[in-house]
């Protein structure tokens, strides 16, 4: 509790000194390699790099549906509930790493996870570059856009990373208050603003991304109780201490990602605000507060990603046919 409110004194402190908010505009991005986007977008929709034919990866990170597929937790191959709920993929560019427990250093190793994962899209890396080399269309779009022969995971996931980079949702009408526009703010979501920073919630939810840019323990004021088996930071480093330690979930476009936390148990936003004051801040919102803070948060929703779906190349005779089940 106390190094919380001390990191919240100092995020407050430098940014009063250098006149800002603790909170910066989602910033804009430029694709480096337009072509190299346009390939990952495909390979982003295209079901065949999975086992059954059937999952994708929009599946779990519909851009429908803010980035997330509105479940406690995914559903993979063969309909296996995975142990965790799926985070969003916007703005996920801006994340110190990927996945709850930053296992990926990057969207581009990230990636290349889901593919062989049994419980997710249940293939090989070396299946899914049989699949792809079967088509055709695959084998000369990766030709024209890596400049040469070679078709490897490595092609791949840098294409479906080129792609996630342009996940970005600017001008949310919070943006458009830090940018000047003091009418794009109402009362009620200022004030939920203010509790927001004044309760300490900035010591972890900052930056461009309100989150995504540390570790913290699930329950720090209160013990998180859980039916998940996910351990957080502790699978990656192994020690005890970093049990329930996971990245801090962006809070971009957060009323679109319900339900909340790693385990999907906040259904909703009032919920999530209840438990994260109780368990991270030791402070229990009155009904009045957290209706602000929610209004607030509802502020935060920006320009969603407009895309124009992809035609995939066809299959041939060689592709590898689907296998729904086991």
């Amino acid at each position: 509790m106390r190094s919380l409110a001390i990191a919240a004194i100092l995020v407050s402190g430098s940014a009063m000194a250098q006149n800002t908010e603790p909170v910066s505009p989602v910033p804009a991005h430029k694709a480096v390699n337009p072509a190299a986007v346009e390939l990952g977008k495909k390979l982003f929709f295209d079901p065949r790099l999975s086992k059954s034919g059937f999952i994708s990866c929009n599946s779990c990170h519909n851009l429908s549906l803010g980035g997330t597929d509105n479940l406690k937790t995914s559903i993979g191959h063969n309909w296996q509930q995975g142990p965790i709920n799926s985070p969003t993929v916007l703005n996920s560019r801006l994340n110190l790493a990927q996945f709850w427990d930053g296992r990926a250093k990057d969207l581009k190793e990230q990636a290349g996870g889901p593919i062989a994962n049994p419980g997710e899209m249940a293939f090989t890396h070396e299946l899914a570059i049989e699949t792809l080399k079967s088509i055709p269309g695959y084998v000369e779009e990766f030709k024209q856009v890596f400049k040469t022969d070679r078709l490897s995971i490595d092609e791949v996931t840098t294409a479906i990373a080129a792609f996630e980079e342009t996940l970005v949702t600017p001008n949310s009408r919070f943006d458009q208050w830090l940018d000047g526009d003091k009418k794009a703010l109402t009362k009620d979501e200022l004030a939920g603003y203010q509790l927001f920073k004044d309760s300490g919630c900035v010591a972890c939810h900052n930056g461009p991304n309100l989150g995504g840019n540390s570790f913290q323990k699930m329950g720090v004021v209160q013990a998180y109780k859980t039916a998940s088996t996910a351990e957080g930071r502790k699978g990656v480093t192994g020690k005890d201490a970093d049990r329930l330690n996971f990245k801090v979930p962006t809070l971009r476009n957060v009323e679109l990602t319900y339900p909340y936390f790693h385990d999907g148990e906040a259904a909703t936003l009032a919920s999530a605000v209840d438990l994260m004051g109780r368990l991270q801040l030791g402070r229990e919102f009155s009904k009045d507060e957290n209706a602000k803070i929610v209004a607030f948060l509802k502020t935060l929703t920006g320009q969603q990603p407009q895309i124009a779906l992809p035609i995939m190349p066809p299959s041939t005779d060689k592709t590898p046919k689907p296998r729904p089940f086991n």
